[in-house]
């Protein structure tokens, strides 16, 4: 028996139905977070927030955990191009919980032998500084978003980030140093490097001292000041959505080719885009690209990536 063929219309219905399910399946699947709000405000823009509002959004060893896994999965997320960070509630983060520090303690204290010791407290670290280091090698640019006080384990994070803005309330602190320890995550690699004064960044960590917003504004800690957090949120989801709508071949090639450029000579890096380049210039995206400007389009729709 010959089976009809489908009317156009039931075609064309069955297959939105068909591609809905799968967007609704893809959903489905993206993993629920304990300490972290995930959401999809516009197409391929993701807004993650550290959802702990009623401990001032402080690092337990669960936030630890799941930020890295969080960034490692919108990493590898075809549907994600860019990401922005921000904080739920009074402030951004009020850095590492001290409670986690205590079962870090306890672990620590059931061993007799240093070397065991030392290789707890290391792996800890090491997770740790993977969990920050997992913005810097998602190939999605982040975009921070800080208000009120983002301090200790948030400025370790927020270095790791592509761009950072925050509000005229928000102020910074590298605050190891006033709890007995070394900053360990990521603080004074980076930090050095994203505000370009080495005397400025040893006095912020060697006194703990407050930075508000206007001076990180000033040394390039952030880029923009805004009056509050709305409008804060509003305008990064607008620079979110600009940088959603380019070739995600070429904004994800900006962002390896820069991060690789700022730990090795500029030879290095002219080395690194050329090899990167000579294979994505072969991409449709350049192409697509290349005619939008010429026809002077300007909504150029480029394949997932």
């Amino acid at each position: 028996m010959t089976v009809p063929a489908l009317s156009k219309p039931v075609s064309v219905l069955l297959n939105i139905c068909q591609k809905k399910f799968i967007k609704l399946a893809a959903m489905s699947s993206k993993t629920a977070y304990e300490t972290l709000s995930v959401s999809v405000p516009h197409e391929f823009v993701y807004h993650v927030t550290l959802n702990r509002p009623d401990k001032l959004n402080a690092f337990n060893r669960t936030m630890w955990f799941e930020l890295g896994n969080c960034f490692n999965e919108l990493n590898e997320d075809e549907e994600c191009r860019v990401i922005v960070l921000s904080g739920a509630g009074r402030l951004f983060t009020a850095g590492i919980d001290f409670a986690n520090l205590m079962e870090v303690s306890t672990l620590i204290a059931a061993q007799d032998d240093v070397a065991r010791r030392a290789k707890i407290i290391n792996n800890f670290i090491v997770k740790y500084q993977d969990s920050i280091t997992s913005l810097e090698l998602c190939k999605k640019p982040v975009l921070a978003a800080v208000h009120s006080a983002c301090i200790g384990a948030g400025i370790n994070l927020i270095t790791a980030a592509d761009i950072r803005y925050c509000t005229k309330d928000a102020w910074f602190q590298v605050k190891e140093v006033d709890i007995g320890m070394a900053a360990d995550v990521g603080v004074l690699q980076r930090l050095p490097k994203v505000v370009g004064s080495d005397s400025l960044v040893r006095e912020l960590c060697y006194t703990a001292r407050k930075m508000h917003a206007d001076e990180a504004l000033n040394c390039g800690l952030v880029s923009r000041v805004f009056e509050n957090k709305e409008k804060m949120i509003e305008e990064t989801l607008k620079v979110a959505e600009s940088i959603a709508s380019k070739s995600p071949v070429a904004v994800q090639g900006t962002k390896t080719s820069l991060v690789y450029s700022r730990d090795h000579s500029v030879q290095d890096g002219l080395d690194h885009i050329a090899n990167w380049n000579q294979l994505m210039l072969l991409s449709e995206d350049f192409a697509e690209a290349t005619m939008g400007q010429i026809n002077k389009e300007k909504n150029v729709k480029f394949s997932k990536l």
